[in-house]
């Protein structure tokens, strides 16, 4: 179009019709986070890449740069809110909007077996639902203005199928004998808040689910799980990846719908 001398409001539409998608994925720089970023990076989605430690994040990011991908590094601890003020403004400045966000970063303070629901510590609860469940919310709710710059925003909340209160109470799930209170309980309000949210932003363009990963070998899902990252990574993905047709307000795995 070399030549043509296009009107500065039409330049500037199409400037942004052509910008490419920006996703910001939390926790990215190991495991799921990590084959997230480089899946939706080889779907041609520019990928923020947060982790709370610098060295391992920009480790990360160099070697998905070294296959090519279109990946940055942010500094950002979810649990550290002082955090949130340079991430908005390292999406502000670089971008001016972000389509994609994938609350990823997730901890299970009392591991895999849990702890009974009568031993379980305040301590624990404390700091598995600040990771799990406030940070989520705050940091959510810190960049949902530059999520409503988008054409078609999209939020994913990494949850888990033991954050299902009917499979949990159902004695012919595959989970009821898998209990673990603290991080059970975490998912579950994690649920929540993407149900709430999503019925709030209904009439929007910004669509909000819940995805259940699987068991996976990470480091929190360790080598005893089934599934290996790749098949991991797909819901997530796919949730970012939605189309104006798509969900919102579910919780998914692999494209079936999960039981609340």
């Amino acid at each position: 179009m070399a030549g043509l001398n296009l009107p500065s409001h039409l330049h500037i539409y199409m400037t942004m019709a052509n910008a490419k998608k920006v996703a910001l994925i939390t926790g990215a720089n190991k495991g799921l986070g990590y084959e997230m970023a480089k899946q939706l990076a080889q779907s041609g989605i520019t990928v923020v890449l947060a982790a709370r430690d610098p060295a391992k994040g920009e480790s990360a990011v160099e070697k998905l740069k070294a296959e090519g991908l279109d990946v940055q590094f942010l500094k950002l601890d979810v649990t550290n809110k002082a955090d949130y003020a340079g991430a908005v403004a390292f999406l502000e400045k670089n971008f001016g909007k972000l389509d994609m966000l994938i609350n990823n970063a997730g901890i299970s303070a009392d591991g895999l077996t849990g702890t009974a629901a009568s031993a379980t510590t305040e301590q624990s609860l404390e700091t598995t639902f600040e990771t799990n469940f406030f940070a989520p919310i705050a940091l959510t709710q810190a960049l949902l203005p530059l999520l409503k710059k988008s054409v078609a925003g999209r939020i994913v909340n990494m949850s888990s199928i033991l954050g299902s209160q009917t499979l949990h109470a159902d004695p012919n799930s595959p989970i009821y004998n898998f209990k673990s209170l603290s991080y059970d309980a975490s998912k579950a309000a994690l649920n929540s808040f993407t149900i709430h949210l999503a019925h709030e932003l209904k009439d929007t363009k910004i669509k909000v689910n819940s995805a259940h990963p699987g068991w996976v070998k990470t480091d929190m899902g360790t080598d005893a799980a089934p599934m290996e990252l790749p098949e991991g990574g797909k819901t997530g993905v796919a949730l970012a990846l939605l189309d104006e047709n798509g969900p919102n307000g579910g919780f998914f795995h692999l494209g079936q719908t999960l039981p609340w």
